[in-house]
């Protein structure tokens, strides 16, 4: 492809060189430049792209696009283009190169604190009732149909991102569904994205330690629902989202559908029957009523099906095909997944990393409860004020909704664990509630595991479908499942 078709729809001023060149490859990271590559040099946390740009040249890069001027450099043959912003310039320039692939899919974007990956794999069981190739890009990796492609982040970096999408369409995939995070907003990963759909699950805190507050987390998240082409799905039930819907209002002729608990949503439940292990209700919906069922139990449960459904509407589906895909769906791996329930006892590892997410966790297994219930916790490294208020509230809900708690590690990264911990345990000290304090995060479960008596219920929270503790700067393999199931199985048949 020419290098001016790849620059189509960038704002950029050519500083050198030619721009009726050939370009067979684009990078950002210098050490997968081959020849004749565009190289994008971007400005990242820990690095300069910048500095990159004679590795990249010395291995066949033919263009080099940068947002400093003075880092232009005399080589023959070589173009470079000034442009504002290269992240954004790489998503174009990705989008164009590989065939502007999201123009040839459904596409469904997905963002809120929680709930994202659990609607996600609700939308994907409804389609698959109806024969439809799906893929699948989130925070449990990335499907097409049914291959499975890891990738680091729950929103990968744009090139990485619209390469995919490209391999969804040779896959003949037919729907994206995409969990669009709010780093992926800020940091133009998703721009050049058409979307279809936008679906908002809630706003609580979390990844302040980019935003600065909550305002700024806000107002990435919104921009999602200034790209979509259809509809806009939104949850009436939370602050954020009411006022988001307010601010939609006229968006363009794209429609806005609310859902929510109460009947002032256009999409809304009727007699809720909460059971130990799965939830039922009617959906009450614009194009009539019809009976839910959900494998995954809890009110929150109950809004994330409600969201699907929303979407169902706005696409025009037959509710009785929306209500089989939801019942299809058993369970999402690390979401309220029960992972041992024999001899009077039931562990759940749930992904609740939240404030919100823990209390509601808490609180749905409360009422089905024979004996105590029990919580291993930590959270995960946060800098600042930020990291001091998530400790404190955290340990808030776990010392007023758990009968016994330990704290232990969470991806400490390079924090002091024992300091996150002491933090942490300050609530519990305040409200007086039973604790103990354990570093290691498998000593924690397991010596968990082994004080569980009869009746009892434990919630093993924070990590869910995650393999792997991120302590210091290294990646510790971490299987949860694995621990306790191989745990139960020594104490009950050493017994």
């Amino acid at each position: 492809m020419k290098l001016q078709l790849c620059l189509q729809g960038i704002h950029y001023n050519r500083l050198s060189g030619n721009l009726d060149i050939d370009i067979k490859n684009v990078a950002f990271d210098s050490r997968k430049v081959t020849p004749d590559t565009v190289f994008v040099a971007i400005v990242g946390f820990k690095s300069d792209g910048h500095a990159y740009i004679r590795q990249a040249i010395a291995q066949g890069a033919t263009a080099i696009v940068i947002s400093r001027p003075d880092a232009v450099i005399e080589a023959e043959g070589v173009t470079f283009i000034h442009v504002e912003d290269t992240r954004f310039a790489l998503a174009g320039i990705a989008s164009k190169f590989y065939g502007q692939p999201t123009q040839n899919l459904n596409l469904i974007g997905i963002t809120g604190t929680n709930g994202k990956t659990s609607i996600s794999y609700f939308i994907k069981s409804v389609l698959a009732v109806l024969k439809y190739k799906t893929g699948v890009v989130g925070t449990m990796g990335t499907l097409i149909d049914d291959m499975k492609i890891d990738t680091p982040n729950t929103t990968p970096e744009s090139l990485t991102l619209q390469s995919i999408c490209a391999d969804m369409v040779k896959a003949e995939v037919s729907h994206c569904i995409m969990e669009v995070s709010s780093h992926a907003l800020d940091l133009s990963r998703v721009a050049f994205c058409e979307f279809d759909y936008g679906i908002f699950t809630n706003l609580t805190p979390d990844h302040l330690e980019l935003h600065k507050d909550m305002e700024q987390y806000y107002q990435a998240k919104a921009k999602l629902f200034k790209m979509t082409k259809k509809a806009n799905i939104i949850n009436m039930d939370d602050s954020y989202g009411a006022r988001l819907c307010k601010e939609l209002t006229g968006n363009g002729g794209v429609d806005v559908f609310t859902y929510g608990l109460s009947p002032n949503a256009d999409i809304y439940p009727e007699n809720i029957r909460p059971h130990a292990d799965y939830t039922e209700y009617t959906a009450v919906t614009p194009s009539g009523r019809v009976e839910i069922k959900v494998h995954i139990p809890g009110e929150i449960y109950v809004l994330n099906t409600l969201a699907v459904i929303a979407w169902a509407v706005a696409e025009g589906l037959d509710l009785p095909v929306v209500a089989a895909g939801i019942e299809a769906l058993k369970g999402v791996r690390g979401r309220f997944e029960t992972v041992y329930h024999a001899h009077g006892r039931k562990v759940v590892i749930d992904f609740a990393h939240t404030e919100d997410g823990l209390d509601k966790a808490l609180s749905t297994l409360r009422p089905f409860v024979a004996g105590k219930l029990k919580l291993v916790f930590g959270v995960y490294a946060a800098p600042g004020h930020d990291g001091d208020d998530k400790r404190k509230a955290m340990g808030e809900v776990a010392a007023r909704l758990s009968d016994y708690a330990y704290i232990t590690s969470d991806n400490p990264k390079e924090q002091d664990p024992q300091m996150i911990i002491d933090e942490v345990a300050t609530a519990f000290a305040t409200i007086g509630s039973h604790f103990e304090k354990i570093v290691d995060r498998k000593i924690a479960i397991e010596k968990a595991l082994d004080e569980m008596a009869e009746g009892d219920t434990l919630l093993i929270s924070g990590k869910g479908h995650e393999t792997a503790q991120v302590i210091g700067k290294e990646d510790v393999p971490f299987n949860e499942t694995e621990i306790v199931q191989n745990k139960m199985k020594a104490i009950f048949e050493g017994r």
